[in-house]
């Protein structure tokens, strides 16, 4: 299964001869993206819910990425949840948060597991609570030992959210801010958005000015570490130059919301959740854990290409997608198979959601219009959610909606 599933990255990703240039940047990629990439997925749940209108009938079928929106999707009550995911990383965290929801004694133990993420504590309630109940391929991946010989699930206890490809790309990213005289991490000093716009605007976007950050933000391979293929890189770069576009996602990051409600940016900045004190997911508030332990067993994790699943079902049975910025990886013929299982699945009303680098659409022109035109585009709605996203690093956030307007 493992090597299938990445065959299928690869088709995703690879659309150059092996031994050119793009190519060999493809190919570079989908190799650092067969570990752990996202510890904390970086989309917005709440944006999520509120575009998608899930409801007690709801199925919704979603990519699982890191899991923080998977069980944050409980908290609205729909009836099941199926995620897919091709990295067998993603499938085992998201296993071991539904197990962990369900198996340890409350939700100070499911905090320090997932909130604090740092603590020694964390592998010893894992040995007692949450191992005897997980799944044989799921135990075996936590126990299993990574590149330098550590067993996986002591990730928990040296902060999870500092391992994974996204959190070595933030490690990376402070200290390259470092070695040019800025920390990070004042910019959760700041106690006001006045005081976040001044921290940015003196310390952190002088940053983007030098000529070694110009040259770096224009290799496709910088930008690895957040999950970007080089397909993907050119749809976030557009005509601008890269750096430039970067300071201003970076901007909207650091001063588009007060940090006190934006867990996005206490994770970019202070690499972790402020101590599991600050703001956080809706899966790991206290309000929210009972409704979290008591409908994960709605979840199913599957680890299969999200068109396949889709054509394993039955005509009208899906009424929400999530498909986070999958699509900008994909090829035309791709995007068109997706398209057209989605709308054979698709419940009468359903929702499509999806992230994109750049900020149009990309389906226009590239989805048979046969296929496209059953969708109403909810293009001011999308404009909107794509302002409220607190994550920032998308171009845009797009809904459709299965019927005309």
């Amino acid at each position: 299964m493992a090597s299938t599933a990445h065959q299928n990255v690869t088709r995703a990703v690879h659309r150059h001869r092996h031994l050119s240039k793009q190519g060999l940047l493809e190919r570079a990629f989908t190799f650092a993206f067969r570990g752990l990439v996202y510890a904390q997925i970086w989309e917005d749940p709440e944006v999520d819910m509120e575009a998608l209108a899930i409801g007690p009938d709801s199925h919704v079928v979603t990519i699982a990425s890191g899991g923080c929106n998977v069980l944050s999707y409980l908290t609205a009550d729909p009836a099941k949840i199926t995620a897919v995911d091709l990295n067998t990383a993603h499938v085992a965290l998201n296993r071991l948060k539904l197990a962990a929801a369900q198996a340890l004694p409350d939700h100070r133990a499911f905090h320090r597991f997932f909130a604090r993420a740092d603590c020694r504590e964390n592998v010893a309630a894992y040995r007692t609570f949450v191992a005897p109940v997980l799944d044989d391929a799921t135990r075996r991946y936590w126990e299993g030992r990574d590149f330098i010989g550590r067993r996986r699930i002591g990730g928990f206890a040296r902060g999870i959210y500092r391992h994974g490809l996204l959190g070595r790309f933030i490690c990376a990213a402070h200290l390259l801010a470092r070695l040019h005289g800025v920390d990070p991490r004042r910019m959760l000093d700041a106690k006001s958005r006045e005081e976040q716009r001044a921290i940015f605007e003196t310390e952190l976007a002088p940053v983007f000015d030098s000529a070694f950050m110009r040259w770096l933000t224009s290799q496709p391979a910088s930008l690895f570490g957040l999950g970007i293929p080089p397909a993907q890189y050119e749809a976030l770069a557009g005509d601008a130059r890269m750096d430039g576009v970067l300071k201003a996602r970076l901007e909207k990051l650091a001063c588009g919301f007060d940090l006190k409600d934006n867990y996005f940016a206490v994770q970019a900045f202070g690499r972790g959740y402020a101590g599991g004190e600050g703001p956080l997911p809706p899966y790991l508030q206290a309000a929210n854990h009972a409704a979290v332990v008591e409908r994960a067993g709605r979840v199913d994790v599957r680890h299969v290409n999200f068109t396949d699943f889709l054509a394993s079902q039955e005509a009208g049975s899906v009424d929400r997608y999530i498909l986070l910025d999958a699509q900008d990886w994909m090829d035309d013929a791709q995007l068109n198979a997706l398209w057209a299982q989605i709308t054979r699945t698709a419940k009468q009303n359903a929702r499509v959601l999806f992230r994109t680098a750049g900020e149009p659409s990309i389906l226009t022109g590239r989805v048979d219009d046969a296929l496209l035109s059953r969708w109403n585009y909810r293009a001011e709605e999308s404009r909107e959610y794509t302002a409220r996203d607190r994550s920032a690093i998308y171009g845009g956030v797009h809904l459709y909606v299965l019927g005309r307007a």
